[in-house]
């Protein structure tokens, strides 16, 4: 929906207020045409209803104005006396429609000092909850968000089990563009599991004034441009998704518009020159380790490696032990001899296990391990007397990676090497011809809403040949800390600014065993806290520092302090 469509359809909204209340408006002392004005309408309302005249605010904020509208029509019928319950639950299932019969049907009289406060607990309960929801709901569409790292793209920098708050007004909170939305969730309604929005109506692309900008090294939240999942983790046949109900992804911002960026042995050079990282950015890069009596998994553990694969040897599983196994492995192979290997994460299977279940298995020690490692873990393992090599795997120029935007023969490209490449600004115009198209080709048609054809060397777009485009938006590129093992723009490209969401500020929880070996999440009794995160911040130089002791001392002081106040005012 356009902008001159979304004005059509308020208009349309107006119309269907005027219509069915005018003669409401009447019966409270008002004029017929007061109900028939854009915004003074739902201001005179309010005064009709006796409710203050900032809610009318609340009614043009997306979403919350789904909230507010059933608040409203329960207010309108009670001010001309239907307050009986079930007249409550009409206007509701009817979406409103219920006040044209109360409008043209009844004989109403307007009930100018009606009692505002709830007659009894329920209703006090009711209405308590009613604005708890819309006040969190404003909250968590325009201001702070929680996410979790279900991934390990930024690793060593934001772990997978880390919870975070992400502000939405740094960059300027994004206004929903789905208008018909559950609040406070996603793409999927829990339990239930089944989409929680509807397609249309859509608004506009609005974003509201931020107090800065994406910058280079930004960790960044943004709606993954590539999503076609009806839910995250869970494969399905492909769906076109609104911008704002795509899955939510985090990465690193490395590309602002208008850079020339090129990624060199899987270092990343903007303008020519090789991206200097903040302090705090943990790069990691995969690894082979060598060495002649095994690599055990210990030495990997104790320099700080956490996502390699172990192997283990088992022999015959009866049923129980097979399904005691089940929830730590992550594949299997025969052997020749009739055993099988059973490949697991870093994390291996708990002693605890085997013992119970009384299971014949061993770990097996090779002598080449792969591990995605940061500098500093490539150096202890290099001080290690029984490692004899540590070597970085890099893939060779030229040679095509199996996922790798723009996924054409014509840019043999990989996640170690790819570009140069320019990353579009808002305004700028590039030469457009067969062999630039590729790089192009999404923006200009999915993101831009063009249309492209091409015949032999011709490129038409909207049905006129051109040889040049001129970019609506800016665009991003995102790429993860864990650079071998992050899907990222390497893979799908840019991220349009109608994308970005936001930027996580605060890690208030953080948790080991958050998932298992299938990616799925534990339970939360198995989670195990990372007291050193919790609590810190996510930017800034230094090793991150944990303020949750200092919030517990504030908190038990805050209750001590509450209690002798009440214990003393007692005494007077």
């Amino acid at each position: 929906m356009d902008t001159t469509q979304w004005i059509i359809f308020i208009l349309i909204v107006q119309v269907i207020h005027y219509l069915g209340t005018w003669k409401l408006y009447v019966k409270a002392g008002r004029k017929s045409w007061e109900a028939a004005v854009p915004i003074y309408n739902a201001i005179v309302l309010m005064k009709i209803i006796n409710r203050p005249t900032w809610w009318t605010v609340l009614l043009f904020i997306p979403i919350i104005n789904l909230l507010m509208f059933p608040i409203i029509w329960i207010e309108t019928i009670r001010s001309f006396g239907r307050n009986s319950l079930g007249e409550t639950w009409l206007v509701i299932l009817t979406l409103g429609f219920y006040i044209y019969y109360v409008n043209y049907a009844l004989d109403v009289k307007y009930i100018e000092n009606r009692g505002l406060h709830p007659k009894t607990a329920t209703g006090e309960w009711v209405s308590s909850i009613a604005f708890a929801v819309i006040a969190a709901t404003l909250v968590h569409t325009y201001f702070i968000q929680p996410y979790v790292i279900p991934t390990p793209s930024l690793e060593r920098t934001l772990r997978v089990g880390d919870l975070l708050f992400v502000s939405k007004f740094h960059y300027g909170a994004r206004a929903p563009m789905t208008t018909v939305a559950a609040p406070m969730v996603h793409d999927t309604l829990p339990v239930l599991g089944v989409k929680s929005y509807l397609n249309k109506p859509q608004l506009p692309y609005f974003r509201l004034p931020g107090f800065t900008k994406v910058d280079r090294n930004d960790i960044v939240v943004f709606s993954w441009p590539a999503d076609t999942v009806r839910q995250f983790f869970k494969k399905e046949a492909g769906v076109d998704k609104p911008i704002d109900k795509k899955s939510n992804y985090v990465k690193r911002c490395v590309g602002l518009p208008g850079d020339s960026l090129a990624v060199i042995d899987g270092y990343v050079h903007i303008n020519g020159k090789q991206l200097q990282l903040p302090d705090r950015a943990k790069l990691q890069f995969n690894y082979n380790i060598y060495a002649q009596k095994g690599v055990s998994s210990k030495i990997l553990q104790n320099v700080g490696a956490n996502s390699f694969e172990r192997r283990y040897i088992v022999g015959s599983l009866n049923q129980q032990q097979a399904n005691a196994l089940n929830p730590y492995i992550q594949g299997f192979r025969e052997r020749p001899d009739g055993d099988f290997y059973v490949f697991t994460k870093a994390a291996g299977i708990p002693l605890s296990v085997i013992r119970k279940n009384g299971i014949s298995i061993k770990e097996e020690t090779a002598r080449q391990r792969m591990a995605p490692l940061t500098d500093a873990m490539v150096a202890d393992l290099r001080k290690n007397p029984g490692i004899d090599s540590v070597v970085r795997i890099v893939d060779p120029k030229g040679r095509a990676g199996a996922n790798n935007f723009p996924q054409n023969p014509d840019y043999p490209w990989s996640y170690d090497q790819m570009g140069p490449i320019y990353i579009p600004e808002k305004g700028k115009t590039v030469a457009l011809d067969i062999h630039v198209l590729p790089l192009y080709k999404k923006i200009i048609r999915e993101y831009e809403g063009n249309t492209i054809s091409v015949s032999g060397n011709q490129i038409k777009l909207n049905g006129e040949v051109a040889d040049s485009y001129t970019f609506k938006q800016d665009y991003y590129w995102m790429m993860g800390d864990n650079r071998d093992r992050s899907e990222d723009s390497r893979a799908w490209g840019y991220v349009p600014e109608n994308h970005i969401v936001g930027t996580p500020i605060f890690i208030w929880a953080s948790f080991d065993n958050f998932v298992n070996a299938k990616g799925q999440m534990n339970k939360p009794w198995q989670w195990k806290p990372r007291w050193d995160r919790i609590f810190t911040t996510v930017h800034g130089s230094g090793e991150p520092v944990s303020y949750f002791k200092y919030f517990l001392i504030a908190l038990v002081a805050y209750f001590v302090g509450s209690w002798l106040w009440k214990r003393r005012k007692a005494k007077r």
